[in-house]
């Protein structure tokens, strides 16, 4: 490798670290992302369980059965709602 060709790569690789540099998420921008995240997985685990303990309370007798179901349904559709946001702006 001769001269100007060390030159030229020294010179891409400081143009990319300071385009890296400016691009950087500031702390602000890091705090929307988890918040964003953990709106996306309680949302769905929260309406989950009040529409599961609203269908329990009008079923006959003691039972917890839709709260379960659907709590457990909220989670996994928590984690999907995650892990598609996280794939999509990565």
């Amino acid at each position: 490798m001769d001269d100007k060709q060390l030159r030229k790569s020294v010179e891409q690789q400081i143009k990319r670290m300071q385009r890296a540099e400016k691009e950087r998420p500031t702390l602000l921008a890091q705090s929307i992302f988890m918040g964003t995240l953990s709106l996306l997985f309680v949302l769905p685990v929260i309406v989950g369980a009040y529409l599961g303990t609203w269908l329990d309370d009008k079923t006959e007798g003691y039972s917890i059965r839709w709260t379960i179901g659907l709590i457990i349904a909220g989670l996994v559709l928590g984690i999907m709602n995650v892990y598609l946001y996280v794939r999509e702006h990565r």
